[in-house]
């Protein structure tokens, strides 16, 4: 990032303290850095703080005349690699998808052709709100890449949810890798959802149906996503697993919490099922520990079906994704079970792997899979999961790409 230039944009957020850090990480990297502070953005850090730490003068004013006639809001916008929105509040961000231009802020974000780098920072309910998905779905589509938001505590006592900024070693990666010119960003505007881990089924408040399924393969895929430009939600269950660097993690427990994850985090440009879901869960789970017997009979459960993530996103409607991915973990007859699996869902692509004890796939670092398609089974060699992942996902931008000029 050295000697690159940074237009950086502070909007009205509690989380405008990160950005002042944020300042001081990129000019450690020898980066330039220009503030942009809105006037609600003032009411958090001032002038003087983020001036002392960029070594320059914010600029704050759309009518300042002294900064129009030395820089002026045309240069502003033309004179950097990256424009960097963090935080980047509800009303910014409603304002840059209607296309307004009322403020310097707004002005050079509608001026600049430079890339655009956005770290959404609001209230749960803020983000999840129908206007907000709107207008991200918008800036997604005109090309603006997102970190985060981050799940966690907010400001406000007794908050908790999506809609934190990203901490600032997140945004440095985002950061970095929109200034790597040399990347080949396949995915660069594009949405994919990714499911990965399992699931808990709960059977009292202390046991739980599960399987064996670690996450690694979901993660790499979301990584690799991100890594090709792509806008990223991550709907993970249960994992030891440290979030992937630049992607929307939304964390749940129970093939329902996925299941609302997932329609919630729609529309998506591509759907990769890769989560190891519970088939069945206990048909009334218990409010109380289940206590055991001691006549030796055992204990029997009633168990009932979880509902079908893969099957209900890949049903034709308006909200289906252009590629629908699923994963076929299986013991035996790998391909034959996969391949109906496909047609049984109702997905573009089915990715299967063998999960037998012998394969160590659960848990482990290595895959061999087939994708399987309409077009027939291609097996790919023993690699990295990883490599597993980026490979997918560089097939899933052609196909994407292709998707979309036969639309045209």
């Amino acid at each position: 990032m050295a000697d690159k230039r940074v237009l950086l944009i502070i909007a009205g957020g509690i989380a405008a303290y990160k950005s002042l850090e944020l300042i001081r990480r990129l000019r450690d990297r020898n980066v330039r850095v220009r503030v942009i502070l809105t006037r609600s953005g003032s009411e958090f850090v001032t002038p003087l703080s983020v001036g002392a730490l960029a070594g320059e003068s914010a600029f704050t004013d759309l009518f300042d005349p002294e900064s129009e006639f030395d820089v002026g809001h045309i240069r502003l916008a033309r004179d950097t690699d990256l424009v960097v929105v963090a935080p980047a509040t509800a009303d910014l961000m409603a304002k840059m998808a209607a296309g307004q231009a009322d403020d310097l802020a707004t002005a050079v974000l509608l001026a600049t052709g430079a890339p655009v780098l956005v770290a959404p920072a609001m209230n749960p309910y803020m983000w999840s709100h129908p206007a907000t998905k709107r207008n991200v779905a918008q800036l997604a589509a005109d090309g603006v890449r997102f970190i985060g938001p981050n799940e966690g505590e907010m400001a406000e006592a007794g908050e908790h949810g999506v809609g934190r900024m990203a901490e600032v070693p997140e945004i440095l990666d985002a950061i970095a890798a929109a200034l790597d010119s040399s990347r080949d960003l396949l995915l660069d505007g594009q949405h994919v959802l990714v499911t990965s881990g399992p699931t808990h089924e709960p059977i009292d408040p202390v046991r739980y149906i599960a399987n064996r399924s670690s996450g690694r393969q979901g993660h790499a895929i979301a990584a690799a996503a991100a890594s090709l430009g792509a806008r990223v939600t991550l709907v993970s269950g249960p994992t030891k697993l440290a979030d992937p660097s630049g992607v929307h993690v939304n964390h749940v427990e129970t093939a329902d919490q996925m299941l609302a994850a997932v329609k919630d985090s729609l529309p998506a440009d591509i759907a990769v099922c890769a989560a190891a879901v519970a088939d069945w869960r206990v048909a009334h789970e218990a409010d109380e520990k289940i206590k055991k017997l001691h006549d030796g009979e055992g204990m029997q459960l009633a168990l009932t079906e979880n509902p079908d993530i893969l099957k209900t996103i890949s049903a034709p409607g308006p909200s289906r994704p252009s590629l629908v991915i699923g994963f076929a973990a299986e013991t035996e007859h790998v391909v034959e079970n996969a391949t109906a699996k496909r047609v049984r869902k109702g997905c573009d692509w089915i990715v299967a792997n063998d999960v037998s004890a012998e394969s160590g796939v659960f848990g482990g670092t290595r895959n061999a899979v087939h994708l399987i398609s309409a077009d027939g089974v291609e097996s790919w060699p023993d690699m990295a999961k990883e490599d597993v992942a980026s490979a997918l996902m560089k097939r899933a931008s052609q196909s994407l790409a292709s998707l979309k000029s036969a639309a045209e």
